[in-house]
């Protein structure tokens, strides 16, 4: 980067749900940002190169210089049933497009400071008991395992080349403007409150301000590399998760668990994400300096909530 001139970051995946929070919060700190997406155009102070992974197509303007990349790119986990083709884009939409992003910078000798990867906390596995997993633990043997080794596997092309390599492995993410949030909530409308499966998996959780934030010090602190959990300190279970959402909503008819057999004739093997679950550490991104603004579940949702009112 030259000298008085603004640091550059390309994000994949920038027009969902974390790509647009953390847009701004770049943006407000005075980098310039690029997106990748299957249009190219300019969206305000944002260009948008065009690239498509799977035909292996990308922006012919992809030439010029960005300090960072940010790779946010994939398709949903919950948003449709795991037939074996949803799996198998699951995966490519990580896996891919993160080995298409290490062709285009090796082809055009883009001089990357960082490459930083979402990555899921469904890295660990499930757990039925209460293990606190952290970052040196081996990936769980279940689809999302596979998923997320893969994924960083990908991300670790670039940290082969020398280039510092982050991986942010992110817990359920919290944000008033789409997500779980909005489908847990639905049946407040009607006044309940429902559970799923035992009610005492963990949901490793974080405020999407502050997974923002993880990313931005990502980007600045230059003793960060390898996996980082972002998830809050505080770990809940699925009960108690429902319980202070049903309270912050004012919500009091809590209706008896659905049983995981039934979650599981539902939604197939997509129902583990709901129905099982894992604790996971926070200390080691704690210990690199994070101070989370949302340390606790209430406070998380307290913020979100009152921001719709």
């Amino acid at each position: 980067m030259h000298p008085g001139k603004s640091k550059s970051v390309l994000i994949s995946g920038g027009s969902g749900l974390i790509g647009m929070h953390l847009t701004s919060l770049l943006l407000e700190k005075g980098y310039t940002v690029s997106h990748l997406s299957r249009k190219s155009g300019q969206f305000g102070r944002v260009r948008v190169y065009r690239w498509d992974p799977e035909k292996k197509i990308a922006d012919h303007a992809l030439t010029g210089e960005f300090d960072y990349i940010i790779h946010l790119a994939g398709a949903g986990i919950g948003e449709k049933r795991w037939t074996r083709k949803r799996k198998s884009e699951i995966l490519s939409s990580r896996e891919d497009s993160a080995k298409f992003l290490f062709d285009i910078v090796k082809k055009n000798n883009i001089g990357l400071s960082a490459f930083i990867s979402a990555s899921g906390t469904g890295y660990y596995g499930t757990a039925v008991n209460a293990k606190s997993f952290d970052e040196n633990d081996p990936p769980g043997n279940d689809f999302l395992g596979m998923v997320c080794k893969r994924w960083e596997e990908a991300a670790d092309k670039f940290s082969a080349e020398g280039i510092r390599t982050v991986k942010i492995r992110t817990g359920v993410v919290l944000a008033g403007n789409g997500g779980i949030l909005e489908q847990l909530s639905r049946p407040f409308r009607y006044g309940l409150v429902i559970r799923m499966g035992s009610g005492r998996q963990y949901m490793p959780w974080i405020h999407i301000s502050d997974l923002c934030r993880i990313y931005f010090k990502a980007l600045e602190d230059t003793q960060m590399s390898g996996a980082y959990n972002a998830v809050a300190p505080e770990n809940v279970t699925h009960n108690e998760f429902m319980k202070e959402l049903a309270s912050v909503n004012h919500r009091k008819i809590i209706l008896p668990p659905v049983p995981g057999f039934m979650v599981k004739l539902l939604l197939g093997e997509m129902a583990d994400i709901v129905i099982k679950g894992n604790r996971v550490s926070a200390e080691k991104i704690l210990s690199a300096g994070y101070s989370f603004e949302f340390p606790d579940l209430r406070s998380a949702l307290n913020d979100i909530y009152s921001r719709q009112t």
